[in-house]
């Protein structure tokens, strides 16, 4: 049974009064998970370990990094390496979120290298891939996303894909409050899995859970994640608000 998840990404978001405010929210509610049930909370590097020690002792319940450099260390002033985040007990991060595609140039030569270094230093990647509207538009998206995943992820072993999350945004739906219909989020996820299948085989392939980042929100989480190929949400904007999170979480179930 592959691992559902419902990731919380607050991007650069809350001063720390308003991030406690939301923790203590979500505390107070949190539901309780299945075993194949995690929640993650992807969170701006300086709440990191205050985060931990919040969260610490309840079962399912992760924090992670929204990204990290691609070396271990060096003269790169104000970056993260994947080594000082694992110091920190952090063991999971996101990496390629359209954001920084878009506004740092990232590309897929240097996700791999950030996969790399994630990897090395025991932290789970969530490894994000989506086509802008342009792509959607032009009917194009299968191929652009395998490439993006071809060139990022084609060069690990079976064995440490069957270890990572892969998000897919479909671009065009985040922050816009336009969401892919269950269809076309069911399609592509389904495409992500077959181009996983064909490098590693069917039995890697249904290991790797695959979350849909565009939009979600408690509405429409439900009927997003019942689509067999659909294993929970990567959730931005409704991940500050904790009334409205909880109720995604509990469409895991």
């Amino acid at each position: 049974m592959r691992t559902q998840i419902a990731a919380a990404n607050w991007k650069m978001n809350l001063v720390k009064e308003e991030a406690e405010q939301l923790m203590d929210q979500l505390l107070a509610s949190a539901p309780t998970l299945q075993n194949n049930q995690e929640v993650i909370l992807a969170i701006p590097f300086p709440y990191l370990t205050w985060a931990q020690s919040r969260l610490d002792g309840l079962k399912g319940y992760r924090v992670a990094a929204q990204n990290c450099h691609h070396k271990n260390a060096g003269a790169y002033t104000g970056e993260v390496s994947a080594p000082m985040l694992a110091s920190l007990g952090i063991r999971d991060c996101v990496l390629g979120h359209s954001e920084r595609r878009e506004y740092q140039g990232e590309g897929e030569a240097l996700l791999a290298e950030k996969m790399d270094r994630c990897l090395e230093a025991g932290i789970r990647p969530i490894f994000c891939c989506g086509e802008p509207l342009s792509v959607r538009e032009a009917g194009n998206q299968n191929e652009f996303v395998a490439a993006q995943i071809r060139g990022s992820l084609f060069h690990l072993s079976a064995e440490v894909i069957a270890g990572i999350v892969i998000a897919y945004e479909p671009i065009w739906a985040i922050g816009t409050g336009k969401t892919a219909t269950t269809a076309q989020a069911q399609e592509m996820h389904a495409s992500i899995r077959q181009v996983l299948a064909q490098q590693y085989g069917q039995a890697v392939a249904s290991q790797v859970p695959i979350l849909y980042g565009g939009s979600v929100k408690a509405a429409n989480a439900v009927e997003l994640f019942t689509c067999p190929d659909v294993d929970g949400g990567l959730v931005g904007g409704a991940s500050l608000n904790a009334t409205e999170f909880i109720s995604i979480v509990s469409a895991l179930s």
